[in-house]
Protein backbone atom coordinates (compact mmCIF):
# COMPACT_ATOMS: atom_id res chain seq x y z
CA UNK A 1 0.00 0.00 0.00
CA UNK A 2 1.50 3.29 -1.05
CA UNK A 3 1.29 6.30 1.10
CA UNK A 4 0.95 9.86 -0.43
CA UNK A 5 3.68 12.41 -0.60
CA UNK A 6 0.71 14.11 1.73
CA UNK A 7 1.08 11.81 4.54
CA UNK A 8 4.24 11.19 4.17
CA UNK A 9 5.23 14.87 5.09
CA UNK A 10 2.61 14.81 7.53
CA UNK A 11 4.27 11.56 9.40
CA UNK A 12 7.94 13.39 8.79
CA UNK A 13 6.71 16.66 10.50
CA UNK A 14 5.21 14.78 13.39
CA UNK A 15 8.10 12.89 13.88
CA UNK A 16 10.37 15.80 14.36
CA UNK A 17 7.78 17.34 16.62
CA UNK A 18 7.82 14.19 19.09
CA UNK A 19 11.70 13.96 18.54
CA UNK A 20 12.01 17.92 20.23
CA UNK A 21 11.98 17.40 24.18
CA UNK A 22 9.36 18.85 26.50
CA UNK A 23 10.56 20.87 29.37
CA UNK A 24 9.41 18.12 31.10
CA UNK A 25 11.24 15.70 29.33
CA UNK A 26 14.41 17.75 29.17
CA UNK A 27 17.34 16.12 31.18
CA UNK A 28 19.01 17.52 34.30
CA UNK A 29 22.13 18.59 32.18
CA UNK A 30 20.42 20.41 29.34
CA UNK A 31 18.01 22.56 32.14
CA UNK A 32 21.12 22.82 34.91
CA UNK A 33 24.23 22.59 32.73
CA UNK A 34 26.96 24.41 34.44
CA UNK A 35 25.59 23.71 38.14
CA UNK A 36 24.29 19.92 36.94
CA UNK A 37 28.18 19.32 36.22
CA UNK A 38 29.50 20.87 39.47
CA UNK A 39 27.15 19.01 41.29
CA UNK A 40 28.36 15.71 40.09
CA UNK A 41 31.75 16.55 39.57
CA UNK A 42 31.96 17.77 43.07
CA UNK A 43 30.17 15.07 44.46
CA UNK A 44 27.80 16.97 46.58
CA UNK A 45 25.57 13.92 46.76
CA UNK A 46 27.70 10.85 47.07
CA UNK A 47 25.26 8.65 44.73
CA UNK A 48 25.16 10.73 41.33
CA UNK A 49 21.55 8.96 40.87
CA UNK A 50 20.70 11.46 44.04
CA UNK A 51 20.72 14.82 42.20
CA UNK A 52 19.60 13.63 39.19
CA UNK A 53 16.32 12.43 40.47
CA UNK A 54 15.79 15.56 42.40
CA UNK A 55 12.56 17.75 42.10
CA UNK A 56 12.71 21.53 41.76
CA UNK A 57 10.36 23.82 44.41
CA UNK A 58 10.66 26.49 41.66
CA UNK A 59 10.93 26.79 37.85
CA UNK A 60 14.29 25.35 36.36
CA UNK A 61 14.92 28.99 34.52
CA UNK A 62 14.87 30.42 38.23
CA UNK A 63 17.25 28.66 40.03
CA UNK A 64 19.63 29.03 37.66
CA UNK A 65 19.08 32.88 37.14
CA UNK A 66 20.13 32.51 41.23
CA UNK A 67 22.52 30.27 40.70
CA UNK A 68 24.76 32.51 38.17
CA UNK A 69 24.01 35.06 40.07
CA UNK A 70 26.10 33.84 43.78
CA UNK A 71 27.66 31.00 42.14
CA UNK A 72 27.92 29.26 45.73
CA UNK A 73 30.73 26.15 46.03
CA UNK A 74 30.84 23.78 48.95
CA UNK A 75 28.83 23.61 51.88
CA UNK A 76 27.40 26.99 50.13
CA UNK A 77 26.46 24.69 47.07
CA UNK A 78 24.93 22.30 48.90
CA UNK A 79 22.80 24.51 50.78
CA UNK A 80 21.18 26.00 47.32
CA UNK A 81 20.74 23.14 46.17
CA UNK A 82 18.64 22.05 49.35
CA UNK A 83 16.90 25.08 49.47
CA UNK A 84 15.61 24.77 45.55
CA UNK A 85 15.34 21.47 45.11
CA UNK A 86 13.23 18.06 47.05
CA UNK A 87 16.64 15.72 46.91
CA UNK A 88 15.54 12.29 47.33
CA UNK A 89 16.10 10.85 50.83
CA UNK A 90 17.57 14.45 52.37
CA UNK A 91 14.73 16.70 52.27
CA UNK A 92 11.98 15.10 50.45
CA UNK A 93 9.83 14.97 53.44
CA UNK A 94 6.64 16.48 53.53
CA UNK A 95 6.24 18.79 57.42
CA UNK A 96 2.57 17.34 57.15
CA UNK A 97 3.77 13.73 57.86
CA UNK A 98 5.51 14.07 61.19
CA UNK A 99 2.72 12.68 63.40
CA UNK A 100 2.36 10.22 61.03
CA UNK A 101 6.76 9.26 61.31
CA UNK A 102 6.40 9.43 65.25
CA UNK A 103 3.29 7.10 65.13
CA UNK A 104 5.27 4.43 62.78
CA UNK A 105 8.65 4.72 65.31
CA UNK A 106 6.78 3.76 68.39
CA UNK A 107 6.77 0.21 67.07
CA UNK A 108 10.42 0.39 65.91
CA UNK A 109 11.57 1.48 70.27
CA UNK A 110 9.18 -1.15 71.84
CA UNK A 111 11.00 -3.56 73.64
CA UNK A 112 9.54 -7.16 74.97
CA UNK A 113 10.98 -8.37 78.40
CA UNK A 114 13.85 -10.78 78.28
CA UNK A 115 15.73 -13.08 81.12
CA UNK A 116 18.86 -11.35 82.13
CA UNK A 117 21.77 -13.10 81.01
CA UNK A 118 24.60 -14.02 83.26
CA UNK A 119 27.40 -11.39 83.26
CA UNK A 120 24.82 -8.77 81.49
CA UNK A 121 24.75 -5.14 82.88
CA UNK A 122 20.90 -5.21 81.97
CA UNK A 123 18.05 -5.09 85.00
CA UNK A 124 15.30 -7.22 84.96
CA UNK A 125 12.21 -5.94 82.73
CA UNK A 126 8.53 -7.29 83.65
CA UNK A 127 6.59 -5.63 80.80
CA UNK A 128 7.14 -4.11 77.32
CA UNK A 129 8.42 -0.88 77.39
CA UNK A 130 9.82 2.24 75.25
CA UNK A 131 13.74 3.08 74.40
CA UNK A 132 14.90 6.51 73.49
CA UNK A 133 16.65 5.14 70.78
CA UNK A 134 19.97 5.77 69.81
CA UNK A 135 22.90 4.44 71.92
CA UNK A 136 19.96 4.30 74.67
CA UNK A 137 19.10 1.01 74.57
CA UNK A 138 17.44 0.25 77.54
CA UNK A 139 14.41 2.11 79.53
CA UNK A 140 15.26 5.32 80.58
CA UNK A 141 13.64 7.30 84.12
CA UNK A 142 12.73 10.68 83.56
CA UNK A 143 12.92 10.38 79.50
CA UNK A 144 9.72 8.04 79.59
CA UNK A 145 7.22 10.47 81.12
CA UNK A 146 7.89 12.57 78.33
CA UNK A 147 7.44 9.61 76.00
CA UNK A 148 4.17 8.94 77.77
CA UNK A 149 2.98 12.44 77.04
CA UNK A 150 2.82 10.87 72.93
CA UNK A 151 2.01 7.45 74.14
CA UNK A 152 -1.23 8.91 75.58
CA UNK A 153 -2.25 11.01 72.19
CA UNK A 154 -0.92 8.37 69.70
CA UNK A 155 -3.19 5.48 71.29
CA UNK A 156 -0.87 3.73 72.58
CA UNK A 157 -2.29 3.29 76.29
CA UNK A 158 -1.36 -0.64 76.37
CA UNK A 159 2.17 0.55 76.44
CA UNK A 160 2.26 3.37 79.19
CA UNK A 161 0.52 0.70 81.82
CA UNK A 162 3.14 -1.60 80.88
CA UNK A 163 5.77 0.79 81.83
CA UNK A 164 4.64 1.81 84.57
CA UNK A 165 3.78 -1.95 85.86
CA UNK A 166 7.86 -1.85 85.18
CA UNK A 167 8.56 1.37 87.03
CA UNK A 168 6.45 0.14 89.74
CA UNK A 169 7.96 -3.44 90.12
CA UNK A 170 11.68 -1.34 89.80
CA UNK A 171 10.99 0.51 93.37
CA UNK A 172 9.46 -2.35 94.95
CA UNK A 173 12.79 -4.19 93.74
CA UNK A 174 15.64 -1.67 94.60
CA UNK A 175 13.48 1.21 96.27
CA UNK A 176 13.93 3.76 93.31
CA UNK A 177 13.53 3.93 89.83
CA UNK A 178 17.16 3.52 88.84
CA UNK A 179 18.84 7.12 86.33
CA UNK A 180 18.61 3.43 83.32
CA UNK A 181 17.83 -0.14 83.43
CA UNK A 182 21.55 -0.75 83.73
CA UNK A 183 23.50 -1.85 86.95
CA UNK A 184 25.65 0.60 86.39
CA UNK A 185 22.93 2.84 87.19
CA UNK A 186 21.34 1.60 90.36
CA UNK A 187 23.61 4.19 92.65
CA UNK A 188 21.35 6.83 91.69
CA UNK A 189 17.68 8.04 90.32
CA UNK A 190 16.76 10.40 88.05
CA UNK A 191 14.40 13.66 87.94
CA UNK A 192 11.63 12.09 89.66
CA UNK A 193 8.32 11.83 87.55
CA UNK A 194 6.52 8.48 88.84
CA UNK A 195 4.03 10.59 90.22
CA UNK A 196 3.40 12.25 86.89
CA UNK A 197 3.24 9.24 85.00
CA UNK A 198 0.90 7.47 87.34
CA UNK A 199 -1.87 10.53 86.59
CA UNK A 200 -1.91 9.01 82.62
CA UNK A 201 -2.68 6.30 84.09
CA UNK A 202 -6.32 4.74 83.13
CA UNK A 203 -6.60 1.85 85.33
CA UNK A 204 -9.06 2.28 88.03
CA UNK A 205 -8.40 -0.81 89.69
CA UNK A 206 -7.92 -0.11 93.41
CA UNK A 207 -5.45 -3.07 94.05
CA UNK A 208 -3.13 -1.58 91.91
CA UNK A 209 -4.01 2.08 92.86
CA UNK A 210 -2.57 0.81 96.38
CA UNK A 211 0.55 -0.89 95.57
CA UNK A 212 0.97 2.29 93.25
CA UNK A 213 0.83 4.15 96.31
CA UNK A 214 2.67 2.56 98.11
CA UNK A 215 5.11 2.64 95.07
CA UNK A 216 5.09 6.35 95.49
CA UNK A 217 5.90 6.64 99.36
CA UNK A 218 9.00 4.13 98.63
CA UNK A 219 10.54 6.44 96.16
CA UNK A 220 9.96 9.52 98.34
CA UNK A 221 11.21 7.74 101.05
CA UNK A 222 14.26 7.53 98.94
CA UNK A 223 15.02 10.81 98.05
CA UNK A 224 14.55 11.60 102.28
CA UNK A 225 16.53 8.97 103.68
CA UNK A 226 19.64 11.32 104.39
CA UNK A 227 17.47 12.91 106.77
CA UNK A 228 18.88 10.87 109.66
CA UNK A 229 22.00 11.26 109.15
CA UNK A 230 22.65 15.15 108.52
CA UNK A 231 26.47 16.33 109.17
CA UNK A 232 27.50 19.39 110.82
CA UNK A 233 26.82 20.84 107.33
CA UNK A 234 23.33 19.81 107.15
CA UNK A 235 23.64 17.54 104.49
CA UNK A 236 23.57 13.90 104.06
CA UNK A 237 23.10 11.62 100.92
CA UNK A 238 20.04 13.17 98.73
CA UNK A 239 18.38 15.29 101.96
CA UNK A 240 19.95 19.16 102.53
CA UNK A 241 18.59 21.10 105.88
CA UNK A 242 17.46 24.80 104.89
CA UNK A 243 18.56 28.04 107.13
CA UNK A 244 14.88 28.08 108.51
CA UNK A 245 15.40 23.85 109.49
CA UNK A 246 12.99 22.46 106.73
CA UNK A 247 14.42 19.51 104.78
CA UNK A 248 14.46 20.00 100.78
CA UNK A 249 16.80 17.85 98.46
CA UNK A 250 19.97 18.02 96.28
CA UNK A 251 21.17 15.03 93.30
CA UNK A 252 23.59 12.68 94.82
CA UNK A 253 25.04 9.17 93.90
CA UNK A 254 25.57 6.73 96.23
CA UNK A 255 28.62 5.33 94.87
CA UNK A 256 32.06 7.81 94.79
CA UNK A 257 33.98 6.65 91.73
CA UNK A 258 34.37 7.10 87.79
CA UNK A 259 31.02 6.30 85.47
CA UNK A 260 31.08 2.82 84.79
CA UNK A 261 29.66 4.43 81.18
CA UNK A 262 32.03 7.48 80.79
CA UNK A 263 35.13 6.03 83.05
CA UNK A 264 37.46 7.38 80.45
CA UNK A 265 35.95 10.70 80.61
CA UNK A 266 35.50 11.33 84.73
CA UNK A 267 38.81 10.03 85.03
CA UNK A 268 40.34 12.26 82.18
CA UNK A 269 38.16 15.21 84.26
CA UNK A 270 39.55 14.20 87.64
CA UNK A 271 43.16 14.29 86.50
CA UNK A 272 42.73 18.54 85.65
CA UNK A 273 41.71 18.75 88.83
CA UNK A 274 44.35 18.19 91.95
CA UNK A 275 42.77 20.58 94.88
CA UNK A 276 40.84 17.61 96.00
CA UNK A 277 39.99 14.07 95.61
CA UNK A 278 39.24 12.03 92.67
CA UNK A 279 36.70 10.50 94.64
CA UNK A 280 34.52 14.01 95.30
CA UNK A 281 34.58 15.06 91.70
CA UNK A 282 33.65 11.66 90.74
CA UNK A 283 30.27 12.09 93.17
CA UNK A 284 29.52 15.79 91.56
CA UNK A 285 29.93 13.77 88.13
CA UNK A 286 27.61 11.79 89.13
CA UNK A 287 25.48 14.02 90.91
CA UNK A 288 25.01 15.52 87.32
CA UNK A 289 24.13 12.73 85.50
CA UNK A 290 20.99 12.09 88.43
CA UNK A 291 20.24 15.42 87.51
CA UNK A 292 19.74 14.82 83.77
CA UNK A 293 21.41 17.85 83.06
CA UNK A 294 24.51 15.88 82.48
CA UNK A 295 26.40 18.27 81.66
CA UNK A 296 25.56 22.25 82.30
CA UNK A 297 26.95 25.68 83.69
CA UNK A 298 24.49 25.12 86.32
CA UNK A 299 27.18 23.04 88.28
CA UNK A 300 29.97 24.61 87.57
CA UNK A 301 32.19 26.96 89.58
CA UNK A 302 34.00 27.99 86.00
CA UNK A 303 31.45 27.87 83.17
CA UNK A 304 34.04 26.78 80.88
CA UNK A 305 35.75 23.55 82.97
CA UNK A 306 33.80 20.81 84.21
CA UNK A 307 36.68 19.95 86.46
CA UNK A 308 35.00 22.92 88.71
CA UNK A 309 31.86 20.76 89.06
CA UNK A 310 30.35 20.64 92.64
CA UNK A 311 26.71 19.53 91.82
CA UNK A 312 26.08 18.33 95.34
CA UNK A 313 26.49 21.96 96.51
CA UNK A 314 23.89 22.77 94.80
CA UNK A 315 19.90 22.68 95.55
CA UNK A 316 18.14 22.77 92.54
CA UNK A 317 15.01 24.33 91.63
CA UNK A 318 13.77 21.46 89.54
CA UNK A 319 14.38 19.10 91.88
CA UNK A 320 12.20 20.63 94.86
CA UNK A 321 9.84 20.72 92.69
CA UNK A 322 9.33 17.60 91.38
CA UNK A 323 9.37 16.54 94.96
CA UNK A 324 6.35 19.25 96.34
CA UNK A 325 4.56 17.39 93.16
CA UNK A 326 4.75 13.89 94.31
CA UNK A 327 4.37 15.01 98.25
CA UNK A 328 0.88 16.73 96.59
CA UNK A 329 0.09 13.87 94.56
CA UNK A 330 0.26 11.42 97.92
CA UNK A 331 -1.52 13.54 99.57
CA UNK A 332 -4.45 13.15 96.73
CA UNK A 333 -4.36 9.92 96.85
CA UNK A 334 -4.10 9.23 100.49
CA UNK A 335 -7.21 11.25 100.58
CA UNK A 336 -8.66 9.63 98.03
CA UNK A 337 -8.29 5.80 100.50
CA UNK A 338 -9.19 8.17 103.50
CA UNK A 339 -5.88 7.71 104.58
CA UNK A 340 -5.87 10.62 107.27
CA UNK A 341 -2.44 10.03 108.69
CA UNK A 342 -0.53 9.78 105.37
CA UNK A 343 -2.77 13.48 104.17
CA UNK A 344 -1.68 15.16 107.36
CA UNK A 345 1.82 14.32 107.30
CA UNK A 346 2.20 14.81 103.74
CA UNK A 347 0.18 17.88 103.47
CA UNK A 348 3.12 19.34 106.19
CA UNK A 349 5.51 18.25 104.17
CA UNK A 350 4.24 20.14 100.64
CA UNK A 351 3.68 23.18 102.53
CA UNK A 352 7.32 23.50 104.05
CA UNK A 353 8.46 23.16 100.23
CA UNK A 354 6.07 25.33 98.94
CA UNK A 355 7.28 28.05 101.40
CA UNK A 356 11.02 26.98 100.77
CA UNK A 357 10.72 27.55 97.34
CA UNK A 358 9.78 30.87 97.50
CA UNK A 359 12.08 31.96 100.59
CA UNK A 360 15.16 30.66 99.36
CA UNK A 361 14.88 30.21 95.19
CA UNK A 362 13.09 33.27 94.31
CA UNK A 363 14.84 35.75 93.00
CA UNK A 364 12.31 38.92 93.03
CA UNK A 365 14.64 41.81 91.69
CA UNK A 366 15.80 39.50 88.71
CA UNK A 367 12.08 37.92 87.90
CA UNK A 368 13.50 34.23 87.96
CA UNK A 369 14.07 31.48 89.93
CA UNK A 370 17.17 30.12 91.06
CA UNK A 371 18.85 26.75 92.51
CA UNK A 372 20.33 27.40 96.30
CA UNK A 373 24.04 27.29 96.71
CA UNK A 374 23.91 25.70 100.02
CA UNK A 375 27.46 26.41 100.79
CA UNK A 376 27.51 30.47 99.62
CA UNK A 377 23.52 30.17 101.20
CA UNK A 378 22.47 31.95 98.33
CA UNK A 379 20.90 31.93 95.25
CA UNK A 380 23.32 31.02 92.71
CA UNK A 381 23.92 33.69 89.38
CA UNK A 382 22.92 30.72 86.58
CA UNK A 383 19.79 31.68 84.85
CA UNK A 384 17.94 28.45 83.14
CA UNK A 385 15.15 26.76 81.98
CA UNK A 386 14.78 25.15 85.28
CA UNK A 387 13.72 28.86 86.65
CA UNK A 388 9.84 27.17 84.92
CA UNK A 389 9.53 24.25 87.59
CA UNK A 390 7.90 26.04 90.11
CA UNK A 391 5.37 27.38 87.72
CA UNK A 392 4.74 23.42 86.40
CA UNK A 393 4.68 22.57 90.03
CA UNK A 394 1.98 25.50 90.63
CA UNK A 395 4.16 26.68 93.84
CA UNK A 396 4.45 30.26 91.92
CA UNK A 397 2.39 33.30 92.88
CA UNK A 398 0.29 35.22 89.99
CA UNK A 399 3.24 37.71 90.06
CA UNK A 400 5.81 35.22 90.18
CA UNK A 401 4.86 33.62 87.39
CA UNK A 402 4.07 36.44 85.67
CA UNK A 403 7.83 37.79 86.24
CA UNK A 404 9.48 34.49 85.44
CA UNK A 405 7.44 34.77 81.94
CA UNK A 406 8.88 37.95 80.89
CA UNK A 407 12.58 37.06 81.71
CA UNK A 408 12.11 34.23 79.70
CA UNK A 409 10.91 35.99 76.53
CA UNK A 410 13.73 38.88 77.45
CA UNK A 411 16.45 35.86 78.05
CA UNK A 412 15.43 32.81 77.61
CA UNK A 413 13.37 32.51 74.35
CA UNK A 414 15.25 32.02 70.70
CA UNK A 415 13.59 31.86 67.46
CA UNK A 416 13.55 28.22 67.64
CA UNK A 417 12.05 26.98 71.27
CA UNK A 418 13.60 27.86 74.73
CA UNK A 419 17.28 28.34 75.87
CA UNK A 420 18.44 25.51 78.21
CA UNK A 421 20.79 28.46 79.75
CA UNK A 422 22.07 31.74 78.81
CA UNK A 423 25.98 30.79 78.83
CA UNK A 424 27.54 29.15 75.43
CA UNK A 425 29.83 27.01 77.29
CA UNK A 426 30.01 23.58 74.95
CA UNK A 427 28.20 21.96 77.94
CA UNK A 428 25.15 20.34 76.17
CA UNK A 429 22.61 21.66 78.59
CA UNK A 430 23.73 25.30 77.82
CA UNK A 431 22.74 27.53 74.91
CA UNK A 432 22.33 27.03 72.07
CA UNK A 433 20.76 23.75 72.60
CA UNK A 434 17.15 23.26 73.53
CA UNK A 435 15.71 20.15 74.98
CA UNK A 436 11.98 18.43 74.73
CA UNK A 437 11.09 18.22 78.32
CA UNK A 438 12.34 21.29 78.96
CA UNK A 439 10.03 22.78 76.43
CA UNK A 440 7.14 20.58 77.72
CA UNK A 441 7.63 21.53 81.61
CA UNK A 442 7.85 25.55 79.89
CA UNK A 443 4.41 25.34 77.63
CA UNK A 444 2.64 23.56 80.88
CA UNK A 445 3.93 25.58 83.05
CA UNK A 446 3.05 29.14 81.75
CA UNK A 447 -0.97 27.78 80.95
CA UNK A 448 -1.18 26.55 84.54
CA UNK A 449 -0.24 30.19 85.65
CA UNK A 450 -2.45 32.25 82.99
CA UNK A 451 0.15 32.62 80.42
CA UNK A 452 -1.39 31.14 77.02
CA UNK A 453 -0.12 32.92 74.45
CA UNK A 454 4.10 32.47 75.34
CA UNK A 455 3.16 28.64 76.38
CA UNK A 456 1.52 28.46 72.76
CA UNK A 457 4.48 30.38 71.17
CA UNK A 458 7.42 28.84 72.65
CA UNK A 459 4.85 25.01 71.52
CA UNK A 460 5.15 26.93 67.70
CA UNK A 461 8.62 27.92 67.74
CA UNK A 462 10.04 24.61 68.76
CA UNK A 463 7.82 22.51 66.70
CA UNK A 464 8.98 24.15 64.12
CA UNK A 465 12.59 23.50 64.93
CA UNK A 466 11.71 19.55 65.41
CA UNK A 467 10.06 19.49 62.02
CA UNK A 468 12.69 21.82 60.04
CA UNK A 469 15.02 19.24 61.10
CA UNK A 470 13.25 16.05 59.84
CA UNK A 471 12.16 17.57 56.75
CA UNK A 472 15.93 17.76 56.32
CA UNK A 473 17.25 14.53 57.71
CA UNK A 474 14.30 12.52 58.66
CA UNK A 475 15.43 11.86 62.19
CA UNK A 476 13.55 12.49 65.38
CA UNK A 477 16.72 14.19 67.16
CA UNK A 478 17.27 13.52 70.92
CA UNK A 479 18.52 17.81 71.12
CA UNK A 480 18.38 20.56 69.38
CA UNK A 481 20.05 24.49 68.35
CA UNK A 482 17.08 26.60 69.26
CA UNK A 483 19.21 29.10 67.47
CA UNK A 484 20.03 28.37 64.23
CA UNK A 485 17.28 25.41 64.33
CA UNK A 486 19.32 22.49 63.45
CA UNK A 487 20.75 19.31 65.05
CA UNK A 488 22.04 20.67 68.68
CA UNK A 489 25.98 19.81 69.58
CA UNK A 490 28.33 18.95 72.68
CA UNK A 491 27.98 16.67 75.55
CA UNK A 492 30.17 13.25 75.61
CA UNK A 493 28.65 11.28 72.97
CA UNK A 494 27.20 12.34 68.98
CA UNK A 495 23.60 13.29 68.90
CA UNK A 496 21.07 10.47 69.05
CA UNK A 497 18.34 9.44 66.76
CA UNK A 498 15.00 7.98 67.96
CA UNK A 499 14.23 10.01 69.86
CA UNK A 500 11.39 9.04 73.01
CA UNK A 501 11.39 11.97 74.15
CA UNK A 502 11.47 14.39 71.03
CA UNK A 503 8.54 12.36 69.53
CA UNK A 504 6.35 12.72 72.86
CA UNK A 505 6.39 16.49 73.18
CA UNK A 506 5.91 16.79 69.58
CA UNK A 507 3.01 14.78 69.36
CA UNK A 508 1.37 15.90 73.00
CA UNK A 509 2.12 19.69 71.45
CA UNK A 510 0.49 18.93 67.99
CA UNK A 511 -2.58 17.31 69.63
CA UNK A 512 -3.05 20.36 71.95
CA UNK A 513 -2.72 23.26 69.36
CA UNK A 514 -3.89 21.50 66.47
CA UNK A 515 -3.50 24.66 64.58
CA UNK A 516 0.70 24.82 64.90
Amino acid sequence: MKISSLWRGALLSAALLLAQPSVAQRTPVDMYGDLFRTVQTERIFPDGKTFVDAVPKRAPEAIMEDYRRSTPQGEALRAFILANFAVPGINDRDAASLRRHIQTLWPTLVRQPEAVKPGSSALPMDAPYVVPGGRFREIYYWDSYFTMLGLAVDGQQPLIESMLADFTATIERYGHIPNGMRSYYLGRSQPPFFALMLDLSKDSDATLAARRLAALRSEHAYWMKGANCLDANGACARVVRMPNGALLNRYWDDIPQARDESYAEDVATAAEDQSRPAEVLYRHLRAGAESGWDFSSRWLDDPKRLSTIRTTDIVPVDLNSLMLIMEDSIVRRCTEVKDSACVTEFTRLAAQRRDALNRYFWVAREGRYADWDRIAKKPTPRLSAATLYPLFAGAASAKQAQAVGETVKRDLLAVGGLRTTTLRTGQQWDTPNGWAPLQWIAIAGLERSGQPALARDIAQRWLGTVTAAYVETGKMLEKYDVEERKPGGGGEYPTQDGFGWTNGVASAIMAKYPGL
